[in-house]
């Protein structure tokens, strides 16, 4: 009777593990470890998408041509400037809530230099210092990522200026490669017309969200972060290079 006892008792808690199990192997799907990008999204053109999405929104195609290692770089690095700053909270990082975003040219709703500010002061913190070292950390990330960025564009450029002149003398060119190696020059210079676009509004909100911190909580680490933010306009403003920005757009405010 004790056996068959266990082997019922045994019978019962086994839909329990199974509903464990599935649970854990759900969990493990929705996010990466940690708040990290979920392991399915990870790839070496995890990026690609920036270049379909720059030329599309100014109405002119994509390049076919596969990525170069610097192009692949280029989005790679890229990628964390035109995400806003300081735009997912942790909770929604554990679902990988990975996803493109709209360009430049393609985004109707004005930017909103007062949104990452807002966000900054409203979130719970335990004392205004704090908040003041997330918008240090924030501003100091931005110029880490500056030198990297910059360089993996001039020679991306370097290159496609050698690929423009050798379409003359390349024998039996097609049509199609012809016009899918324009694509790719056009699609790389976008790509840092965006960096640039997004830099010109991060700057405008760590600016606003500084203002707003020094009259709600005054504190030394107010020169410190302003030192910082000056750093970094410094730097956009005389970049290594630059791509002109493109025709009919400009940076809109908003607050």
């Amino acid at each position: 009777m004790a056996e068959l006892a266990t082997r019922v008792a045994g019978r019962r808690s086994l839909p329990a593990v199974i509903l464990l199990l599935a649970g854990a192997a759900l969990g493990g799907c929705s996010g990466g470890d940690f708040g990290r990008t979920r392991a399915d999204f990870r790839n070496d053109d995890m990026h690609r998408w920036l270049g379909a999405e720059a030329t599309g929104s100014v109405g002119v195609r994509a390049s076919q041509f596969q990525l170069t290692e610097y192009e692949r770089q280029l989005r790679d690095l890229a990628y964390p400037f035109t995400e806003p700053p300081h735009s997912r909270p942790a909770w929604k990082s554990v679902f990988g809530d990975y996803q493109p975003l709209p360009s430049p040219w393609r985004q109707k709703v004005p930017f909103d230099r007062t949104a990452y500010g807002r966000n900054l002061i409203d979130e719970p913190h335990r004392s205004h210092a704090s908040r003041y070292a997330m918008l240090i950390d924030d501003v100091r990330d931005d110029i880490t990522r500056f030198e990297p960025f910059f360089a993996t564009a001039i020679r991306v450029f370097e290159l496609d200026s050698k690929r423009n002149a050798s379409l003359t003398m390349v024998s039996d060119l097609s049509p199609r490669e012809r016009d899918d190696a324009i694509a790719r020059m056009r699609e790389n210079t976008l790509i840092v017309q965006w960096v640039q676009q997004s830099l010109a509004w991060r700057i405008a909100s760590y600016r606003w969200a500084l203002e707003r911190l020094v009259i709600q909580a005054p504190d030394g680490m107010a020169a410190d972060a302003d030192r910082l933010i000056g750093e970094l306009a410094r730097l956009a403003a005389n970049p290594p290079v630059a791509a002109e920005p493109a025709i009919g757009h400009a940076v809109v405010t908003k607050g």
